[in-house]
């Protein structure tokens, strides 16, 4: 009876411990991590890249920019009574009181006659002259009968008789004549438009085709 019931109170507390265990939440250890497994902390980058800088520039000597030689001036044609000369100017008074000028007419190619009434060759050339007048003016040529040291109602009459109408211009007292050094008459030059004289000569034309030949000389 004794054995019996101190049997059966081990037999109790036996069930009971084992009972206590079974039902027991497993106490397990805390989870550890790998380093693998753990995120990387965060690291604050610092950039260390810089924006690059222009070389320092050095200051050099600015060398001289080369000269462009400038062309040399046009030679000055002289002023002259021969062949390449620029024609002397002058200013006169023309028959009819205009007055007229060789600088005035630049541009327009002249033809230059000094003569005088009293002279017979002059007067024998006369109508080849109004001819070349006639023809040419509308052509730009500018025709002057210089008369030499005459006065103005004997050459009017001249004009009239023989039925001429070119440019008179009256030199009085003979100082164009002078400048360009007239030693014989009739005497022609014949002047370029930029004043130039391309052609003198001396004594009267036989015709008007010889006038033509040497106007070709100074017409465009």
């Amino acid at each position: 009876m004794g054995k019996a019931i101190l049997s059966a109170i081990v037999l109790i507390g036996v069930l009971l411990l084992s009972g206590c265990q079974s039902s027991a939440p497993a106490i397990q250890p805390p989870a550890t991590t790998s380093p693998a497994s753990q995120p990387a902390p965060a690291q604050t980058t610092t950039d260390t890249s810089q924006t690059a800088s222009p070389p320092p520039t050095t200051s050099q000597a600015t060398s001289p920019k080369p000269t462009t030689a400038s062309p040399p001036p046009a030679p000055t044609i002289p002023i002259g009574v021969s062949i390449g000369n620029r024609a002397p100017d002058f200013q006169l008074q023309t028959l009819t009181g205009d007055s007229i000028s060789l600088s005035g007419l630049r541009g327009k190619p002249v033809l230059i006659n000094f003569w005088a009434t009293w002279c017979p060759p002059c007067k024998a050339e006369m109508p080849y002259l109004q001819q070349i007048h006639d023809t040419y003016s509308a052509k730009g040529l500018v025709l002057l009968a210089i008369d030499i040291g005459e006065k103005t109602p004997v050459v009017e009459k001249f004009m009239t008789d023989l039925n001429l109408s070119m440019i008179v211009p009256m030199d009085t007292d003979a100082k164009v004549a002078k400048a360009y050094l007239i030693g014989a008459i009739p005497t022609t030059f014949l002047i370029d438009k930029d004043g130039v004289i391309r052609q003198k000569v001396i004594g009267a034309f036989p015709n008007v085709a010889a006038i033509e030949n040497e106007l070709k000389k100074i017409m465009p």
